[in-house]
């Protein structure tokens, strides 16, 4: 919910805007001259603001995979990825010499 309210009010009233904005999750926009100047929210709500604010856009980040594969692909020359299956083999035969030099 959203309220307005003039600056002089909301000085007036200023701890039942505050109740009332943590209680109730009112939004209360604080007006000069009919122009709104300021909104009063809970921190819940700030927080959640700037978490969201924070957020990477799936967008954003599909370009950003986009950008990787390219590079990739031109650093490897057009040769094929190695399969995973291939790699985690490999790495588990280092894994069990390294093992077996400890014994």
């Amino acid at each position: 919910m959203e309220r307005r309210m003039t600056a002089t009010d909301a000085r007036i009233r200023f701890g039942e805007v505050m109740r009332r904005v943590v209680e109730q999750g009112e939004r209360v926009i604080v007006e000069r001259v009919n122009k709104p100047l300021v909104v009063i929210l809970s921190m819940s709500t700030y927080k959640q603001m700037k978490a969201a604010q924070q957020r990477e856009s799936w967008q954003d980040a599909l370009a950003r995979v986009i950008e990787v594969g390219t590079r990739i692909r031109a650093r490897r020359e057009g040769q094929p990825l190695t399969p995973p299956d291939e790699i985690i083999h490999q790495m588990r035969e280092e894994r069990d010499a390294q093992l077996a030099n400890l014994c």
